[in-house]
């Protein structure tokens, strides 16, 4: 009987440390599943800016306006009959330098 008992409970100290340690332990499996959902949210954010690429390339090929408000944005293009005026606030920069 008392071999039974000491059996028993080797197995259980096996098991518990098996459990809170071992391969697959509760700490492992937490870890695990941060690492699951820190993916999932990047995977999110990747989908998201994939879509934004998309549409974005969606309208680019579709119409002239697309691209011509990146040309203006991006590389200060104007068109041909167009003016440009450069307003400059002289009081910011005077402000900024001091």
């Amino acid at each position: 009987m008392k071999l039974t008992t000491a059996l028993f409970v080797i197995l259980l100290i096996l098991l518990q440390y098996r459990l809170w340690s071992g391969n697959g332990s509760l700490t492992e499996v937490h870890h695990l599943q941060d690492q699951i959902s820190k993916v999932e949210q990047e995977n999110e954010n990747l989908k998201e800016r994939n879509l934004s690429l998309a549409a974005e390339v969606h309208d680019l090929k579709q119409g002239h306006e697309a691209i011509e408000e990146r040309a203006r944005s991006e590389m200060g293009m104007i068109k041909h009959d167009e003016t440009f005026y450069q307003i400059v606030d002289y009081s910011a920069s005077h402000t900024n330098s001091n």
